[in-house]
């Protein structure tokens, strides 16, 4: 079964990539952000999680005008293991900024978990609200003209969509997931310009695995990967990460024309922290318009146990 497990995640590894022009956030702890991009993940853990990302991409990046247009996107993600629904519930929160543009949604959804073999599968639906807000002020039209930068204003839309995932897991050995997001392509119209909005479907797989050294058990490997595409284009993030005594790991990343992440962090009871700094190698970094890229993660799961009353029992012969 191991041989199966690696010739699965050295599949993808080696699968080839071209520069995703990608609608939705991106974060360099995807291993950590299934909840986000999956909702079939929801209660895979048997607790209630909450994972929250901060990222500032491209620190530095300005405009001509001195104008920053860098991304920086902040999520939180929620989910339990609900037993008498027999799966799990989910939400997520996240405000995503790209220049003159703000976005932020909301994600609720539900996912059924199914016993196969040695581990669980869950199939989950998604709804989501996604508030998207353009500054036409901000912008310089080459032709003065152009309608659509007509607006000197900020304008909004809200635009509703669904998303569908199926998440496998073998705890504390491999996990594969396969997810799409925004399916119903849903387009919104901003109100003064008039401009239409289209959401783009995005496809996810994921995979991952959970390799103690025989010789020193307190060390494990865990190599992950997570491709992403809108058929047009494609992106793959590889990464590795080393676990200590199951407390402390380090790792890399890579994204291909992207950047190489270098990643560190730890645990504390049910907390998890960790750190990722991003090496821009696109022509951002090369051209020395951006120092890198800084993210924090941090993550709580906690179980609720409901203590038993004692009940006393009575027999007739002794009363």
């Amino acid at each position: 079964m191991r041989k199966l497990y690696f010739i699965v995640i050295v599949f993808f590894l080696f699968t080839s990539t071209q520069i995703f022009a990608q609608q939705e956030a991106q974060v360099s702890h995807n291993m950590f952000n299934n909840m986000a991009i999956n909702p079939g993940y929801a209660g895979m853990r048997d607790a209630i999680c909450a994972t929250a990302i901060l990222r500032q991409q491209w620190v530095g990046f300005t405009d001509a005008d001195g104008n920053k247009g860098a991304p920086q996107t902040n999520l939180i993600s929620i989910d339990a293991a609900i037993r008498p629904l027999r799966g799990g519930l989910g939400m997520t929160i996240i405000q995503d900024k790209l220049g003159f543009e703000k976005n932020i949604g909301v994600k609720f959804g539900y996912n059924y978990h199914l016993p196969i073999g040695p581990g669980r599968l869950g199939l989950g639906l998604q709804v989501g609200f996604l508030n998207k807000e353009i500054d036409f002020s901000k912008f310089k039209p080459i032709d003065a003209t152009d309608p659509l930068l007509a607006s000197k204003a900020k304008e909004t839309t809200m635009i509703t969509d669904i998303s569908f995932g199926a998440f496998y897991q073998i705890p504390q050995k491999l996990y594969f997931g396969l997810s799409s997001s925004q399916m119903l392509q849903s387009d919104g119209t901003l109100q003064g310009s008039k401009a239409t909005l289209d959401l783009k479907r995005h496809y996810y797989v994921v995979a991952g695995y959970h390799y103690p050294l025989p010789m020193n058990p307190t060390f494990e490997i865990m190599p992950s990967v997570l491709v992403k595409s809108d058929i047009a284009s494609t992106q793959i993030d590889i990464n590795a990460l080393v676990k200590y005594n199951n407390q402390f790991w380090a790792g890399v990343s890579y994204r291909e024309t992207d950047a190489i992440v270098a990643m560190v962090g730890a645990t504390f009871k049910d907390i998890n922290i960790g750190y990722a700094y991003d090496i821009t190698t696109s022509a951002i970094g090369q051209n020395k318009r951006s120092s890198g890229s800084h993210e924090v993660m941090l993550g709580y799961c906690f179980k609720i146990k409901i203590e038993k009353i004692p009940q006393s029992y009575r027999n007739v012969r002794f009363l």
